[in-house]
């Protein structure tokens, strides 16, 4: 039996690895592990993403069972679970679509010399990305560590042939024959549903229409929300480019952020943890705990800043724009350590990539891949009159704002960015 492992490509539709599998010939078995060694990590035993998935795998087990077969979904440790099935079974293959994050290549790696052991070909493909980190390079054969070049490369690279999908709808007597099988609970995974909704898997087409127009208005939903699907895979990346070259070209450009960010990650993997440009891991941060948690909680004193944590805490998602002002006050105005707040959206952020989450942070910071110096700081007030003039987005988010209730400013903002400006020049001095 061939076995398809599903991980961030939680589709049937258009994926290259199960397209494979399905053509390899042999009847083809679908599994999903929720893995003990992730969910050990997270800390809130309502989280988001647990529940996400935990839908998605729910839906694609009701695909599948349209079909005669059925996703074979397991909890525990991936390597323990590959034993078990080894154990258990016939397997002659194992098909699967890369991931690029440290712990996944380490897993994978693992995984390969376990079937090796077997004799089990481990069948790898490219579905979360159109150029993986090795085919878009300099002349000189080096990374690009500037965005707009590398979109240029991109772009001249690029090939409408890419995006042909690879349907599984003609192959779907491919799928093996089983009997229904069961799904963990919550309460078996050690967490309890999350009731918060979910986006929808498709863009309406108005949305990416003017999306140009409306991508940093937080009060419109005037973005595709579709970066919790990306995340996961339940929308073909292929699909969204195809619709982004055909509507909108700042869209397209995001989503090449995207891959950028991916490339980045795979190229300088010292930016886990560390500062892209080394030089930055000197700076000494104040890291006051009191100003940290008055972040966390939305009780800053700064409106865009407050309803930006507030909409996050509460739904688990934040405006882009809003992301970039908030993280900019953090590491700014508070001047707290960025990992300090690239580790709170990675627990709090349904969409938590951690490659742009991290490209996001260093970015903020001006220690990351970025053509701007650490001399670029935002200012709420500003920002505020520019994307949320009539403080609708604050005002959603934050229903004592007009009231003696809001608290007043943690910090002066004007004192703040000098202090700031102060701090990085004598830190970037000092050896």
């Amino acid at each position: 039996m061939t076995y398809f492992w599903f991980r961030r490509d939680l589709r049937l539709e258009d994926n290259v690895g199960l397209w494979h599998a399905l053509n390899e010939g042999d009847a083809v078995q679908c599994l999903f592990i929720f893995d003990s060694e992730i969910l050990s990590k997270l800390e809130d035993k309502d989280d988001r993403r647990v529940s996400f998935i935990h839908a998605q795998i729910r839906r694609l087990k009701k695909e599948l069972q349209k079909f005669g077969s059925d996703l074979r979904v397991e909890h525990g440790s991936p390597i323990e679970i590959w034993r078990k099935i080894l154990n258990e079974e016939s397997v002659t293959a194992v098909f699967c679509n890369r991931d690029y994050e440290a712990y996944a290549q380490k897993r994978d790696g693992t995984i390969h010399d376990l079937l090796e052991e077997h004799q089990v070909g481990f069948n790898q493909y490219k579905d979360h990305v159109i150029f993986e980190a090795q085919e878009v390079l300099k002349d000189d054969g080096t990374p690009y560590t500037v965005f707009t070049p590398f979109m240029r490369k991109w772009k001249t690279h690029f090939q409408s042939s890419m995006l042909e999908g690879k349907p599984s709808e003609g192959l779907t007597s491919g799928f093996a024959s089983t009997e229904a099988l069961p799904i963990p609970s919550h309460e078996d995974l050690g967490f309890v549903k999350n009731e918060t909704h979910f986006p929808d898997r498709r863009i309406p087409e108005d949305i990416l229409a003017s999306y140009h127009e409306t991508r940093d208005l937080p009060y419109l939903l005037g973005t595709s929300r579709l970066s919790v699907h990306l995340r996961f895979g339940t929308i073909s990346i292929r699909s969204l480019h195809k619709s982004a070259i055909d509507k909108n070209e700042k869209y397209w450009n995001e989503l090449i952020w995207r891959e950028f960010y991916q490339m980045i990650l795979v190229q300088f993997p010292h930016v886990v943890g560390g500062s892209f440009r080394p030089q930055y891991d000197r700076l000494e941060w104040l890291n006051n705990e009191e100003h940290f948690q008055a972040w966390c909680e939305g009780k800053t004193g700064f409106p865009i800043v407050d309803a930006g944590m507030r909409e996050l805490n509460e739904t688990g998602f934040m405006h882009n724009r809003v992301r970039m002002i908030v993280s900019s006050f953090l590491v700014k105005d508070l001047l707290v350590d960025w990992r300090w707040g690239e580790a709170y959206f990675a627990r709090k952020l349904i969409d938590f990539e951690l490659a742009s989450n991290n490209g996001g942070w260093q970015w903020a910071a001006g220690c990351g891949c970025d053509a701007a110096p650490y001399f670029r700081i935002f200012n709420p007030d500003s920002q505020t009159k520019k994307f949320d003039p009539k403080f609708e987005y604050i005002r959603k988010w934050i229903p004592e704002f007009d009231s003696f209730d809001y608290p007043n400013p943690i910090v002066d903002h004007k004192q703040a960015r000098l202090r700031a400006l102060d701090f990085y020049k004598k830190e970037l001095k000092r050896e």
